[in-house]
């Protein structure tokens, strides 16, 4: 055979393979995780505090992964003394309710308004069902 006749030959075979090989591939989506669990890092809180004094909590975000659309969200509940929860100079947070937070990283103040020891928990949640609690107790010092 003529050296033309083989390399189309070879030519067709290989070109046939490789579509082929290509047809019949499936298209996949790329796997993107979207829910990462987290962890709450706090800086230390006084342990005691006085009726009317305002402590401030520190609070970071730590996910274990990164998704751009999850979204944040705080609620609080207090089970002894009384006071009140808000975000930097937001009107105070209501027991149970769920406010969205703006950044990872906040700042929350607590100002007692009883004479007793108070205690509460935090509880931060994201937009997949992650949630995390934080129990605070402030033992009055009038």
């Amino acid at each position: 055979m003529p050296f033309r006749k083989i390399f189309r030959r070879l030519l067709t075979a290989t070109l046939m393979v490789a579509v082929t090989s290509l047809t019949a591939c499936e298209k996949k989506k790329p796997d993107i995780q979207q829910n990462f669990p987290f962890e709450v890092s706090l800086m230390p809180v006084p342990k005691e505090i006085r009726t009317g004094e305002t402590v401030e909590i520190r609070i970071k975000i730590l996910p274990s992964g990164n998704f751009r659309d999850t979204k944040y969200f705080i609620r609080y509940f207090q089970f002894e003394g009384s006071g009140e929860l808000r975000y930097f100079d937001s009107d105070p947070y209501l027991p149970n309710d769920l406010y969205l937070l703006e950044s990872k990283v906040f700042r929350l103040y607590y100002t007692s308004t009883s004479a007793v020891t108070q205690s509460f928990d935090v509880w931060i949640s994201d937009n997949f069902d992650n949630e995390q609690k934080v129990s605070f107790e402030f033992k009055n010092s009038d």
